[in-house]
């Protein structure tokens, strides 16, 4: 006969987001943009986790399901060359889906992009940490 122990966890309920974190979290995913668009790379520093882990899906001409991955330090370095501006947009839609407990998941739809972005409050301010994006339709190499 085998005796099957399982831990409970009880933890305090999640408070509901604050105004200031939902504000904070938003200016955080405007840094990343408009710091990409704007080539200031102190702006996107302070958007960014070190541990970065962004992640572009399906990129090749060929829409085939390709993976392509880009560090904190390359973003930072992309932003700093300029890379973004010829991109730069107007449209800049943020939604936050989810909010609490440290963490958010914030939908991004620019003219140019779409974003899944994953933030972590850390000690210095909210951060992005997860990355998952696209070209918006109409934009991009397969455009």
């Amino acid at each position: 006969m085998t005796t099957e122990f399982r831990e409970v966890w009880t933890t305090p309920p999640t408070p509901p987001a604050s105004p200031e974190d939902r504000a904070a979290v938003e200016a955080v995913v405007r840094d990343y943009y408009e710091g990409w668009y704007t080539a200031d790379a102190d702006r996107m520093a302070r958007a960014l986790h070190r541990d970065l882990a962004k992640r572009a899906f399906g990129m090749g001409p060929d829409r085939a399901p390709e993976i392509a991955h880009t560090t904190a330090e390359e973003m930072i370095s992309a932003t700093r060359a300029g890379v973004g501006r010829a991109r730069a947009g107007h449209r800049l839609d943020i939604r936050i889906a989810e909010l609490g407990g440290g963490i958010a998941s914030v939908n991004v739809s620019a003219d140019h992009y779409v974003d899944l972005l994953h933030l972590v409050k850390t000690p210095e301010g909210w951060r992005i940490i997860n990355a998952l994006w696209r070209y918006a339709d109409g934009h991009g190499p397969r455009a």
